[in-house]
């Protein structure tokens, strides 16, 4: 396939690195606005970029028509004008927290986790996440994905950066550390014990991975899509 890469930063060009090895052609490779130009003989495109310009990348490229795979994070309270915009171009587009294989397995277990933990409201839930310095956003996407599987299955509606106020709202701990790729660990605290499930990503290969297999899998369809459709999850 012919692959526009949208945001050529060190994930873009992890994402690059992969996609030749697959046998695919990365024939744009843009750090700014797509222009009709760049979008010409481009199959499916990858955005990554950053939450400032993430909802402007998004809607260029599905009203050209263009499949999407997008897995910027901080920009979410503009993802149902893109879902409408997907809608009515007849497009396709994926959106990812995270598309790492692993994180998408980590994403069950959590889900399954909390539904165990409903009856047992001794344990108070708490998730931490930690990211390299360079990372914009606060909490990550992939804790926010986390919390709002919790708030599926609890009496706990809302997330709170660092827990500081007295609300019973549930704690997101965000740490910034050089050199981290990715770690997310949710935590069920009582008195007695701990229970605690945790993903840590080695490398940005994984996340890398997985947004070139989302592509793979888009080609050719049309809706919108979660990594939960790649993976078979459903």
């Amino acid at each position: 396939m012919n692959i526009a890469i949208v945001g050529y930063g060190k994930m873009g060009k992890a994402i690059e690195e992969i996609l030749i090895e697959r046998g695919h052609h990365v024939v744009a490779k843009l750090n700014q606005k797509p222009t009709s130009q760049d979008l010409e003989n481009v199959d499916v495109a990858i955005e990554f970029s950053n939450p400032e310009v993430a909802y402007e990348n998004i809607k260029t490229l599905l009203e050209h028509k263009i499949p999407t795979i997008s897995g910027t994070t901080g920009w979410l309270d503009r993802l149902e004008e893109i879902k409408a915009i997907n809608q009515e171009n007849n497009a396709a587009f994926i959106y990812g927290s995270n598309f790492s294989l692993g994180v998408n397995l980590f994403f069950e277990l959590n889900a399954h986790l909390a539904k165990l933990m409903r009856n047992y409201p001794q344990y108070q839930v708490e998730i931490e996440e930690i990211h390299h310095t360079q990372k914009l956003d606060a909490p990550s996407g992939t804790a926010i994905s986390l919390a709002e599987q919790i708030f599926d299955q609890s009496n706990l509606t809302n997330w709170e950066l660092d827990g500081k106020s007295e609300e019973k709202n549930l704690p997101i701990y965000a740490k910034r550390i050089e050199n981290v790729p990715g770690t997310h660990t949710v935590s069920y605290v009582s008195d007695i014990d701990t229970i605690e499930i945790k993903h840590t990503a080695h490398s940005r290969k994984g996340f890398a991975l997985g947004a070139v297999i989302a592509a793979e899998w888009i080609h050719g369809k049309q809706g919108f899509f979660t990594m939960k459709d790649v993976l078979g999850l459903t």
